[in-house]
């Protein structure tokens, strides 16, 4: 699939509005009642506890990006410790083709859950707008299924990759045991 993404250069980041492009955060995309980041972290995380069917008020991620535990509970002050990471980062996608995507398509890659992941919010903050070239997880045995996805992602909203980013990925992609289950069990959004 990486080879089916285009290799160009980073399209300038004039005129991006995070919020104005890709949608008010955690948006009920779904329709099932629940907003995004909720969705998320009854996926990610385990022994939740909710507050109706969908707030999601305590539980404990077993990050996906360091091998940590942490303990989650809602809260002005701890709400920030596990945030929900856009393995594709909204800048990113910004600069290497979301610019030409529809309002709706960009919404959708906003909260796509192919696109997400609950983690440490210092790992999200410290990766920021970064692609696979420029940061990768902590934890080495997750660099397979991060790539992967960010491929997967880019691949379905028909974005492309830098040189530098493409090198780094396929050099990734390289040292992957089984590298065809990555692929074939991510489910690409429609």
């Amino acid at each position: 699939m990486l080879a089916t993404l285009p290799v160009k250069g980073r399209a300038p980041k004039t005129g991006y509005d995070r919020t104005g492009d890709f949608g008010t955060a955690w948006r009920d995309v779904d329709r099932n009642g629940c907003d995004t980041r909720d969705d998320i972290l009854a996926r990610d995380l385990t022994s939740t506890t909710r507050s109706g069917p969908c707030k999601v008020m305590s539980g404990t991620l077993s990050s996906a990006y360091s091998g940590q535990t942490i303990p989650f509970t809602r809260g002005v002050r701890t709400s920030a410790l596990v945030q929900i990471d856009h393995l594709v980062p909204l800048m990113d996608a910004w600069q290497t083709g979301a610019q030409q995507l529809s309002a709706a398509d960009r919404l959708s890659l906003a909260n796509d859950p192919l696109n997400l992941q609950a983690v440490e919010g210092d790992l999200n903050e410290q990766k920021s707008d970064s692609d696979a070239a420029s940061w990768l997880p902590p934890r080495r045995a997750y660099w397979c299924p991060y790539v992967a996805r960010q491929i997967s992602v880019k691949h379905a909203y028909s974005l492309w990759v830098t040189a530098a980013e493409h090198d780094r990925m396929a050099s990734i992609l390289q040292t992957c045991p089984g590298q065809q289950a990555f692929t074939s069990t991510l489910h690409p959004h429609p």
